[in-house]
């Protein structure tokens, strides 16, 4: 018989419908069945896969990825299946770790390895909700918790809880939680974090409704100075995210935003190893906050030269904005301003604005 889903919607196309699938305990995991109980759109959906083998998974026409462990992409959805897997602690860092993949791994072992019970809950194909460690009842208080102790030895744990709690500011975070985050810092964990690691998550938690959350969270266990120590943040800093967050500001400009008090944006940038683009507006926020209350137009000019804002007027307009969510900017003034200098030859501007100042406003 099949179940009818918690959520209210149908569920999954008849279990042996797909050829590939057909047979294979395979459940759905993670943040889609996280979304849907939400009610809110799921993302991308992902499969652990209990009782199989990287032979058979391959023998079904499923294409391995995996790197330190079993992934495998369906050969028609593309889909993630992983193989039901445990961890054991091996070393330092979040890749410290010796994966356990046998067919013997049961589905309950697999959740139990994962970060917040909020995460830790799975989806039969027929419907039915899977969930050993109470993330149901999480997702009912709005509480980030832990699934267990092992919290400590993954410093991408302390992450991804931060970036949770950006994206569900309606979220408490569990006071024992908040105790082994800590303990996660004062053990050195996060000391072993690598850049490209620490820059996916701060990535992802600037693009959420309310990224400033993301840096309480570090800040207030203690690991917003381990993984980013010239960062100046403050509570203004995180009210400024939030308004760049409202407008649908751009990743690289929430990364000016995120940067602008602080006294070298280019080391923060360097340390997490940010893209060109969040680097350069990084680095220009400053200089337009500067000098974007210009009195005339010789002023006005300045900067456009300054931010080369006739070759790249999209960057120019995006750092105006980035502006404006730090104080009080006239973005339409300037983007008339900017539409006028484009109108006119540069060079014959940048020679006569002393001059001609009326040749731009």
């Amino acid at each position: 018989m099949v179940r009818a889903r918690p959520d209210g919607r149908a569920p999954d196309a008849a279990p042996d419908a797909d050829p590939a699938t057909r047979g294979l305990d395979a459940y759905l995991v993670g943040g889609a069945v996280r979304d849907a109980l939400l009610g809110r759109p799921p993302g991308d959906r992902d499969w652990v896969v209990v009782g199989a083998t990287p032979e058979a998974m391959i023998a079904r026409g499923f294409a391995p990825v995996g790197g330190d462990f079993p992934v495998f992409l369906h050969p028609v959805t593309k889909e993630e299946y992983a193989l039901a897997r445990t961890e054991r602690k091996s070393g330092r860092g979040y890749k410290g770790f010796v994966f356990h993949t046998g067919a013997d791994v049961t589905l309950e072992e697999d959740l139990a390895r994962r970060d917040l019970t909020i995460n830790a809950i799975a989806r039969r194909r027929d419907g039915e909700i899977v969930d050993p460690l109470g993330g149901r009842a999480d997702l009912r208080d709005r509480v980030l918790r832990h699934v267990g102790s092992a919290f400590i030895e993954d410093p991408v744990r302390l992450l991804r809880l931060a970036r949770f709690a950006a994206r569900l500011p309606e979220f408490s975070v569990a006071g024992e939680t908040l105790a082994l985050a800590r303990r996660l810092v004062a053990d050195g964990e996060v000391d072993a974090l690598v850049p490209e690691r620490v820059w996916q998550e701060v990535a992802k938690g600037l693009m959420t409704v309310h990224p400033g959350r993301m840096f309480d969270v570090l800040k207030e266990v203690g690991a917003l100075g381990h993984i980013a120590p010239e960062l100046e943040y403050t509570p203004t800093v995180g009210a400024q995210l939030a308004v760049a967050a409202q407008r649908g500001l751009s990743l690289a400009a929430r990364f000016a935003v995120l940067c602008h008090s602080s006294a070298r944006p280019g080391a923060i940038a360097d340390a997490w190893r940010a893209p060109g683009d969040c680097r350069h507006h990084a680095a220009l926020l400053p200089q337009v906050l500067a000098r974007v209350d210009g009195a005339g137009p010789a002023e006005w000019l300045a900067l456009i030269e300054q931010c080369d804002a006739l070759r790249k007027p999209r960057r120019f307009l995006a750092l105006i904005a980035a502006a404006a969510c730090v104080r009080d900017v006239d973005a339409t003034a300037w983007q008339a301003r900017l539409a006028a200098a484009r109108g006119v030859d540069a060079g014959a501007i940048a020679r006569a604005a002393h001059g001609q100042p009326d040749r731009i406003r």
